[in-house]
């Protein structure tokens, strides 16, 4: 079920480290959206933000 369909005051934001932390694996890989139960919409919104951490430093690209 989605979170952010259910929460309208829920938003994706690429600053938000604990959300976007939900939907990696424990490998740092980004889990699909049959794992997440998001919309297609918000999977891709999810998608952007964590490469969007990732490219800042505020995510790791993998967890070795």
């Amino acid at each position: 079920l989605d979170p952010f369909m259910e929460d309208p005051t829920k938003t994706i934001d690429y600053k938000d480290v604990a959300m976007l932390s939900r939907f990696l694996s424990e490998r740092g890989r980004i889990l699909s959206r049959r794992l997440t139960g998001l919309s297609s919409y918000n999977q891709r919104k999810v998608t952007k933000a964590i490469k969007r951490a990732q490219n800042i430093g505020l995510l790791p690209f993998t967890a070795i």
